[in-house]
């Protein structure tokens, strides 16, 4: 089967449940269906020069992370966009993981010794013989957001695309309408895996925040050891 590892990419701040359970969601799905062998999932916190709305520093979210992620044996986080000196776009934070994954399986296969992963990387790419495939996991949503020209070029698109997305679809949503709406995007139609989350949840970092800010309990919405992380340092104004 082939082996495929996904990331995604964004603010996460803070990280929900919601961020890890996608991934599971994805993972459920296409092993369920023989379609890939899901080895790595990566978790990528977008550069502070973004400067989005409630985006705290960049080393409370990447701590926040790696407290969120140390309970998974397979979700990892990269600081790789973080240590940039500037904002990177989304299509060229594929192609770097994506070369990164490339480079370690070429040097595996010609026998280096002196062999080093990523903190980011699964060790089972040491174990493929075969390319291992790396697709972009987002909700809806961020779909919906390539028919803006502002936000994504043409040219970004259909590299999104050619990697490959896999969409977590809120239930009642119609994210396959867009896709068949746009001749940039239907091209890439096969490429794109649809899955829809039957179960409610409108989670998000926005309610997190909303509720921090008025002083309101977020357990479980978010893991303990970020709670105590945000107690911790004040952020949110909590």
């Amino acid at each position: 089967m082939k082996g495929l590892i996904l990331i995604a990419c964004g603010a996460f701040s803070p990280p929900t449940l919601m961020h890890r359970r996608m991934f599971e969601i994805a993972r459920n799905h296409l092993m369920g269906r023989g379609a890939f062998e899901v080895i790595g999932g990566i978790m990528s916190p977008v550069h502070d020069a973004l400067r989005k709305p409630g985006l705290v520093a960049g080393t409370h979210r990447l701590a926040m992370l790696r407290l969120a992620l140390r309970t998974s044996n397979w979700i990892r986080v990269s600081d790789w966009e973080l240590q940039q000196p500037q904002w990177t776009p989304t299509v060229d934070v594929l192609k770097h993981h994506k070369d990164s994954i490339s480079n370690v399986m070429k040097d595996k296969v010609e026998g280096r010794r002196d062999l080093v992963l990523p903190e980011w990387l699964s060790p089972e790419v040491t174990e493929r013989t075969e390319e291992v495939h790396l697709k972009f996991l987002a909700g809806a949503d961020l779909l919906e957001t390539f028919a803006d020209p502002q936000l994504w070029t043409k040219e970004e698109v259909e590299t999104m695309c050619s990697y490959g997305l896999v969409v977590i679809s809120r239930y009642g949503s119609k994210p396959e309408k867009l896709i068949s709406e746009s001749d940039v995007i239907s091209k890439y139609s096969r490429n794109i895996e649809v899955i829809t989350n039957w179960s409610t949840n409108n989670m998000s970092s926005t309610l997190v925040r909303r509720l921090l800010k008025r002083g309101q309990s977020v357990k479980y919405l978010i893991d303990d050891d970020v709670i105590d992380h945000i107690k911790k340092y004040n952020l949110y104004n909590w």
